[in-house]
């Protein structure tokens, strides 16, 4: 962390910054730094536990900014885009507080949520916004999405993965032993090799690049077996249709690419959102039902965009240094 956000002679201003360092790497609230901060005086005790409370509470509001008419945002985005760079935290409190509610609140209601820490504490493997390759203890390999997270229970006689959120790509290895991954109400069994999970949307779906799985809807639903080339999607314990996919362009993000053929603009804007270190908030629902196909690499989210704008004709526009609204 810079050591300016540990010295700040203001409390508040320390535990804000104290706490979106905590957001976006958990690990942070162990570290020695903040304990001896949050340690040193009652009022930083107190000031933290306020911010806490004021990013919990901006959940509620967020849901119904999120209902309402995004025309009514952007006086406010625009009005935070020309504002100051520099200003003393006391005298603009109200005003840096208002910002910040409204950029917590717009972030939570379009699907960004602080709580990915409560999950990060129960993962045993993380990513942030690059993949991330593992060699689990059985000597299975791993490839983690950007922005995904997995638990692992090796005992018992028997191999488990849990998908917490985000996509894992699995080259399994045969050792005798049953190897299981669940994810939402559902499990897949692997019967082959290589086949990736994903969470999407409200459901999970399955991809299979070579060998077989088996993958079951919920408790007590019949198994459904995929081959190479194959993808099924579950939601709510009910399978749909298994489909036939290019396997091969639809796990290329582990190449660093993102492939699509006729898909809503903002499943494309949902996916690049895992490899931005910030916040991508399309305003036009109508805009993101447009249908886009092409190629773009995973290391430039935001060129993705600008290359997308100019087809579909929108704008986006980045405030604060990490925060990208789409219209």
């Amino acid at each position: 962390m810079n050591r300016q956000h540990a010295t700040h002679t203001d409390p508040s201003q320390a535990a804000l910054h104290w706490l979106s360092r905590i957001n976006e790497q958990p690990e942070q609230v162990h570290s020695a730094a903040f304990k001896r901060w949050l340690l040193a005086d009652p009022a930083h005790r107190q000031a933290y536990a306020e911010a806490q409370a004021l990013w919990q509470r901006s959940a509620a509001p967020a849901a119904r900014l999120a209902e309402q008419e995004h025309d009514s945002l952007r006086p406010y985005l625009e009005a935070m885009a020309r504002a100051p760079a520099r200003r003393t935290w006391r005298r603009h409190a109200g005003a840096l507080a208002a910002a910040a509610c409204l950029v917590l609140a717009v972030g939570t209601g379009a699907g960004w949520h602080p709580g990915f820490w409560w999950q990060d504490l129960q993962a045993d493997y993380s990513s942030s916004d690059a993949p991330r390759q593992l060699t689990l203890a059985d000597a299975s390999q791993v490839t983690l999405d950007a922005g995904s997270a997995i638990a692992v229970d090796f005992e018992h006689g028997q191999r488990r993965v849990r998908l917490l959120r985000g996509a894992a790509f699995f080259q399994v290895t045969h050792t005798g032993a049953p190897f299981v991954v669940a994810a939402g109400e559902g499990e897949v069994r692997v019967l082959g090799t290589q086949f990736e999970v994903r969470e999407q949307g409200a459901g999970t779906q399955v991809t299979v690049r070579s060998g077989r799985v088996g993958v079951t809807p919920a408790k007590g639903q019949v198994m459904r077996e995929l081959v190479a080339d194959q993808q099924v999607a579950y939601t709510q314990g009910s399978a749909g249709d298994i489909q036939p996919v290019d396997s091969a362009s639809r796990l290329a993000w582990r190449q660093g690419w993102l492939n699509y053929y006729q898909v809503p603009l903002a499943q494309v804007i949902e996916d690049l959102q895992r490899y931005y270190p910030g916040r991508i908030m399309l305003l036009d629902g109508e805009l993101g039902q447009r249908r886009v196909s092409g190629s773009f690499p995973t290391a430039e989210p935001l060129q993705a965009l600008d290359s997308l704008g100019q087809v579909l004709g929108f704008s986006r526009h980045t405030v604060l240094g990490r925060f990208t609204v789409v219209r």
